[in-house]
């Protein structure tokens, strides 16, 4: 956990259905005396012997207290999680003015074999009363998102049967463009992410200079009027192929191959990348801010269905992992 943070759950237990997702009063939840002996030398066994927190296959809110401030999440636990030791972990940030309930909605990565959390943003500066994150000029004054999601991967890290060489992260706009400051703020954190749509505005590259390599995965709509694919030189955006290939070039990548998956969808890969990384990127013909594959409203323009986003990430995921020591299975 970094300095001047400090860890508290408080799980909602089921009460009220909102949004799909389950809602009530808040508890500690307590740790058997013998699960503690065993996790002090066991970790891994120990976290998969707790009792799961809400029922395999559901999806329920949950807060913490992280740099003073009380944040939430959604948590997704995959149907047969109890029958399973040390599952994936993927935390996905929504865009802004989102909420983690809503990308739940649209994604599909809760169709997906892993644990998935969905955090929540507070809320930004600029037009509206929008939630957003940091790495954006409408960030948050005064929260350390950074700082959060590190609290949040410990806690669930854990209390949860979670595999810590196998955690990821994913994301759209501005929550996209905060899983690329997480990479480089956060080295050892992340096997890989995937970025959907990001806003790659310079505070979300803040600190990738001499980062450690993060294997990544870009996928944007060619036709996105609200972070476009060419660029924006007026609000700092870099033209998507750039940012990609400079991320290439930082993993010390070789080779690079380019084809055409899909009548609509074009695939650009790094080789040869450094400590095992890869690098690639998905554009999307005609494709516009939103989340491929979605089969309800993930923002303006066209969304393709020859490709899911969520698919995509996660047959990238399953290539990369962490190793032991870099999980830090404690």
């Amino acid at each position: 956990m970094l300095p001047g943070t400090r860890r508290l759950l408080v799980p909602v237990l089921a009460a009220t259905l909102v949004g799909g997702v389950l809602v009530g009063s808040s508890t500690l939840l307590g740790r058997a005396p013998q699960a503690a002996a065993d996790q002090a030398a066991s970790p891994t066994r120990a976290r998969c012997a707790l009792p799961s927190p809400q029922e395999a296959g559901s999806s329920q809110k949950y807060e913490i207290t992280s740099g003073g401030r009380t944040r939430s999440y959604v948590l997704r636990l995959p149907d047969g999680y109890e029958r399973r030791a040390s599952w994936p972990l993927i935390v996905a940030f929504h865009g802004r003015g989102s909420t983690g309930v809503e990308v739940e909605g649209f994604s599909g990565l809760s169709d997906l074999p892993a644990v998935v959390a969905y955090p929540d943003g507070e809320v930004g500066t600029g037009d509206g009363y929008r939630r957003a994150w940091q790495g954006a000029p409408y960030q948050p004054t005064g929260v350390d998102d950074v700082a959060f999601t590190a609290d949040l991967l410990d806690h669930l890290d854990d209390t949860l049967c979670v595999d810590p060489t196998r955690t990821y992260a994913t994301g759209k706009s501005n929550g996209a463009g905060l899983t690329t400051l997480l990479a480089c703020r956060l080295p050892g954190r992340f096997a890989a992410i995937a970025p959907v749509a990001p806003a790659l505005y310079p505070q979300s590259q803040e600190g990738c200079e001499g980062a450690r390599p993060t294997s990544v995965l870009e996928i944007h709509g060619v036709a996105d009027t609200t972070i476009p694919y060419a660029g924006d030189p007026d609000r700092q955006l870099p033209a998507v192929r750039d940012w990609v290939r400079g991320w290439a070039e930082r993993d010390g990548c070789t080779s690079s191959r380019t084809s055409r998956i899909r009548r609509d969808v074009t695939s650009t890969r790094y080789a040869g990348c450094v400590a095992g990384t890869e690098v690639a990127h998905l554009a999307v013909d005609g494709g516009g801010h939103v989340w491929p594959g979605a089969d309800t409203y993930s923002g303006g323009g066209h969304t393709t269905q020859s490709i899911e986003a969520s698919r995509a990430a996660w047959a990238f995921f399953t290539r990369h992992h962490l190793t032991r020591a870099e999980g830090r299975d404690r």
